[in-house]
């Protein structure tokens, strides 16, 4: 292995298109993944509005569904979800 600079060394992790980042799916990793029960659901969206990767889908200002192929399970949408409804929980990824 020969010793390269620091100017040699390829960039790595570079994304160069702009809008691109619903080809990259970084669901694949996660280990939990978030379960919503529509009959406990108030649809607040206080789950929506704090889920950092815009994996939880709205339509007509209902929750639809989770977008598992870009959530990492982070958990932040079932720690959000209000105290009594708990509509959102983590279950072990299969």
């Amino acid at each position: 292995m020969s010793n390269k600079t620091w100017k040699e060394i390829p960039i790595g992790g570079l994304i160069i298109e702009p809008g691109n980042s619903v080809n990259y799916k970084t669901g694949g990793w996660r280990v939990f993944k978030p379960i919503h029960d529509p009959t406990k659901c108030t649809n607040c969206l206080i789950c929506w509005i704090y889920c950092p990767d815009s994996s939880i889908i709205v339509k007509n200002g209902k929750i639809e569904k989770f977008d598992y192929d870009h959530c990492k399970g982070c958990g932040i949408c079932a720690k959000e979800c209000p105290t009594k409804i708990k509509a959102i929980t983590m279950v072990k990824e299969e």
